[in-house]
C-alpha cells in the first residue's frame, strides 16, 4: 500500500498536499505560480517586472530574469535598511546564513511563510517514512541534533543589533515540531558551546550530544550528511563504540550533499546499523524534495515551490523533463522569483530526480563522462 492510500488523519496538513501534487504536478505547479505572482505583486521587484500579467509559465519566464545571489544582494541591502517590500512580500522573521561550503557564506532573510514551509516540508521525510514503514516509534524517541550553531554573528538592523547564525541550527531552534519530538541536545545547548566550526568546536558539540544521548532512546538523526558521519567516527575514536552499539536507530535523514545513497549510505550503515538512509534535498532557501520510497531519488514539493530547469535545449518546467534530461535548477519561492540555486538536477522519470551536484566545471565534466560511459544504465 502506498502512503497516499492511507487515512492521513492529523498528518494531512504536512503530507497530504504533497501526495496530491505528485498525481497532478502540472496543475499543482500552475496553482503555485498563481499564488506566487499575487505575492510578488506586493513587492517593488514584482511591480517592476509586471507580476500581475505573469499568469503562465512562459509569461512568468519572459517577465522575470533569473536571479543569482549577486543580483539579489542589492535588494537584501534594502531589506536590511527596513525596506523589506523591495523584494519580500512580507516582513522578515530573522536572518540566516549558509555553510559557505562552495565559497563565502551567504546571508539571507527568512519570512514567516518561508519558515512554515521549511518546517512542513522538513517534516515530510520523517512522516512519509513512518507511514510507509508503519513505524511510529519515530515520534516517541529522541532525534539526535548535530546541527550548526544558530548564534554566530550580529548585524545592525533599524538601529538594533540582531544575532543570526547558520540556517540548519536556526531552523532546528525555531521548528515547532521539535516541541513534540524530542531533539537531543536542544539547539540552545549547542549554541552555548560557541559559534566556531573548527575541529575542536565540533568535538565539543559531538561530546555534548554523546553525553546527553547515551542511555536514551535515540531513534533517528537528521542533518548535514558529512557531519552525521563525522559524529559516528568521533564516538568510535573517543569512546570505542559505534553508534549502532549505543542506539537502535530507525532511520537517518540526510541532507546537503550529493551522492548520499551511493557514496555515504554504505559507510553510514556500517556505523549506525542497517537502517534506512532517507535523502532530503534542502538548502537555506528551502526544502525542495525528499525521498518518497526505496528508490535512490528525491521527489519535489510541487505544492510549495515552482521549479524550472535550464537544459541544453532551453528552459523547461521540472515536471516536463523526460528521463535522462538534466540541467540547472531554478526555484521560485515565497521569497524570491526565479532564484538560481546553483545545483544541477537530472530526471529519472515519474517524478523521481537526483541532484547531480553544484553547477561548476568539475561537476559538468564528471556528469558528461558518466553519461558517456554509463548512460545506458540510467
Amino acid at each position: 500500500m502506498f502512503p497516499q492510500d492511507r487515512d492521513l488523519g492529523m498528518l494531512q496538513p504536512i503530507i497530504g498536499s504533497w501526495y496530491e501534487s505528485l498525481k497532478i504536478p502540472e496543475e499543482s505547479q500552475r496553482q503555485v505560480l498563481s499564488e506566487l505572482v499575487k505575492e510578488y505583486e506586493k513587492t517593488s521587484y514584482g511591480k517592476d517586472h509586471r507580476a500581475f500579467e505573469a499568469e503562465s509559465f512562459s509569461q512568468f519566464r519572459a517577465n522575470f530574469p533569473v536571479l543569482g545571489y549577486r543580483q539579489l544582494d542589492q535588494y537584501l541591502t534594502e531589506v536590511q535598511k527596513g525596506n523589506y517590500s523591495s523584494i519580500l512580500p512580507e516582513p522578515l522573521e530573522c536572518w540566516v546564513m549558509t555553510r559557505g561550503s562552495t565559497g563565502k557564506a551567504k546571508v539571507l532573510p527568512a519570512t514567516k511563510t518561508h519558515l512554515k514551509q521549511i518546517f512542513t516540508c522538513g517534516a515530510r521525510a520523517l512522516v512519509n517514512h513512518a507511514l510507509r514503514k508503519n513505524d511510529f516509534e519515530l515520534f516517541t524517541g529522541n532525534i539526535l541534533n548535530l546541527n550548526f550553531p544558530s548564534a554566530v554573528h550580529t548585524m545592525e538592523l533599524n538601529g538594533q543589533e540582531i544575532t543570526y547564525g547558520y540556517s540548519s541550527g536556526t531552523y532546528a531552534r525555531l521548528n515547532p515540531m521539535f516541541d513534540r519530538v524530542s531533539l537531543i541536545p536542544r539547539q540552545e545547548d549547542i549554541d552555548k558551546l560557541g559559534s566556531g566550526i573548527a575541529k575542536d568546536d565540533w568535538e565539543r558539540r559531538f561530546e555534548l550530544a554523546y553525553q546527553q544521548a547515551q542511555g536514551t532512546n535515540v531513534v533517528a538523526t537528521m542533518g548535514v550528511t558529512p557531519v552525521i558521519l563525522s559524529f559516528a567516527r568521533y564516538v568510535k575514536k573517543k569512546h570505542g563504540k559505534t553508534p549502532k552499539e549505543l542506539w537502535k536507530m530507525r532511520a537517518l535523514f540526510c541532507t546537503s550533499v550529493r551522492k548520499i545513497q551511493f557514496k555515504y549510505a554504505p559507510v553510514m550503515k556500517k556505523c549506525f546499523g542497517d537502517v534506512p538512509v532517507v535523502e532530503i534535498y534542502s538548502a537555506t532557501e528551502g526544502v525542495f524534495a525528499q525521498q518518497l520510497d526505496n528508490l535512490p531519488y528525491v521527489t519535489p514539493n510541487y505544492d510549495k515551490y515552482l521549479f524550472e530547469v535550464e537544459t541544453a535545449h532551453g528552459t523547461k518546467m521540472l515536471h516536463e523533463l523526460r528521463r535522462g534530461e538534466w540541467g540547472r535548477l531554478i526555484v521560485s519561492s515565497c521569497m524570491f522569483p526565479r532564484y538560481d540555486i546553483g545545483d544541477l538536477i537530472e530526471a529519472a522519470g515519474k517524478n523521481y530526480f537526483r541532484v547531480i551536484g553544484r553547477r561548476n566545471a568539475a561537476t559538468l565534466v564528471e556528469h558528461k563522462l558518466y553519461r558517456l560511459f554509463f548512460g545506458w544504465l540510467t
